[in-house]
């Protein structure tokens, strides 16, 4: 009886983390999925939109390994989070009273700075939380994807209510509670914790890697429509006729099998390179369709079914892909590789897709633009057939490092 009552005490220490987690990645998803029909309302075109929304992207690049920087440096993940949520607190306030579209960029530069890395000082803090307790990382994360789609199926019911004008009200409110919620509920955190270096010279020893190469360019000819769609998904149901309501609904629809197809994944999916290398030619075969069926879309309710294949497309990608990386490089390689991939996959890939696809929906249509986002899935999906093809009958032979670079390695490691 004693071990339950401390049990029970122990999770209700960490429900103010679950509840953050549901109220960081609700805010992020009123924004993402939403912002643009405040642009629009605004009197920006398809171009303009797309070329602010690349800024995200960009900016991460120079974000992420400067806030990862000080958060090791301080050792204080919540301290860091807290400033972080702060600045995008004040800053979002200037991009919605922004008075010219030069104000407006500079903005939302400074937006993204604080913002862009949110999610992943988030998972720093939970990883920190629960470094020395039983409970698993994917257990406050799903909290996330929870957040994701409840919140974004009401805000969008609520938009319809009260007006895109009101975006910044739901925004800011949000955002309070997810700081009230770190700022007073959650304890002090004074180590951070452990994650795998990142090395300078891992990068060099990826580069030459003729496997992981391939797949780095392979998953952006894939990863670019999907950045489109990510950006547009929701100008392409208003133009349709449809409604915030519908746009919200569909983001729900995009996310809520997540947790379930991520499960599956990880119980059921063969670690062998040549399967996983299967796995995501299949997937690149579903965005093809899934590219396909959005261009030929009519209604848009038909927009929003179609984005329950988001669930395993999407999803399924980044599993496995990032397992995929795992299996190419060495251990020690890993760090390096993994944030290649992230950088490619979300970072190059998002400007290129929100660019490309603004200056397609603007001049072309939004069946042009996903009709365009098919060619490049397809070219994927064909690539990672023929990588398949050749490691199924050839065998991945990584060369190996010389006995010197691993002795250097393991000296370092030891340093360390």
């Amino acid at each position: 009886m004693c071990n339950v009552q401390e049990l029970v005490k122990k999770e209700s220490k960490l429900l103010p983390l679950k509840a953050f987690n549901f109220l960081i990645y609700g805010t992020v998803v009123i924004f993402t999925s939403f912002f643009q029909l405040y642009l629009q309302d605004a009197g920006m075109n398809k171009l303009e939109i797309g070329s602010l929304m690349a800024l995200g992207p960009f900016v991460s690049l120079i974000a992420n390994p400067f806030w990862t920087f000080w958060s090791d440096r301080m050792q204080n993940a919540r301290r860091i989070l807290l400033f972080m949520m702060t600045g995008t607190l004040l800053l979002i306030q200037f991009v919605f009273h922004a008075g010219t579209y030069n104000m407006i960029y500079l903005a939302m530069i400074l937006f993204f700075f604080f913002q862009s890395p949110l999610f992943a000082q988030s998972n720093t803090l939970i990883l920190g939380y629960i470094s020395d307790k039983p409970q698993h990382f994917s257990t406050f994360r799903n909290w996330g994807s929870i957040g994701w789609a409840v919140i974004a199926i009401t805000a969008g019911i609520l938009i319809d209510q009260v007006g895109i004008s009101r975006l910044s009200f739901l925004i800011t409110g949000l955002l309070l509670l997810a700081i009230g919620t770190v700022l007073l509920l959650l304890p002090p955190l004074r180590a951070a914790s452990e994650t795998p270096p990142i090395r300078l010279r891992g990068f060099g020893k990826i580069v030459i890697n003729r496997y992981v190469i391939a797949f780095i360019v392979l998953g952006m000819l894939v990863s670019v429509p999907n950045s489109m769609n990510n950006t547009f998904m929701s100008l392409y149901i208003t133009e349709l006729g449809g409604s915030k309501t519908m746009v919200g609904l569909a983001v729900f629809l995009s996310s809520f099998l997540e947790v379930a197809v991520l499960l599956l994944f990880h119980r059921y999916l063969k670690r062998s390179l040549s399967t996983l290398i299967g796995c995501l030619t299949l997937v690149s075969v579903l965005f093809c369709v899934r590219w396909l069926l959005m261009a030929g879309a009519a209604h848009p309710l038909e927009v929003a079914i179609i984005q329950i294949m988001h669930c395993l497309t999407f999803g399924g990608y980044f599993f496995v892909g990032t397992q995929v990386v795992s299996q190419l490089v060495p251990p020690v390689h890993r760090a390096s590789a993994q944030s290649l991939f992230t950088l490619t996959w979300s970072g190059i890939s998002g400007m290129i897709g929100s660019l490309a696809g603004g200056w397609l929906f603007q001049n072309f249509g939004g069946q042009a633009m996903y009709n365009i986002g098919f060619m490049l899935a397809m070219f994927g999906a064909i690539g990672f057939g023929i990588m398949w093809y050749w490691l199924r009958f050839q065998g991945h032979h990584p060369k190996p490092d010389s006995p010197e670079e691993e002795l250097e390695e393991l000296l370092e490691e030891e340093y360390r």
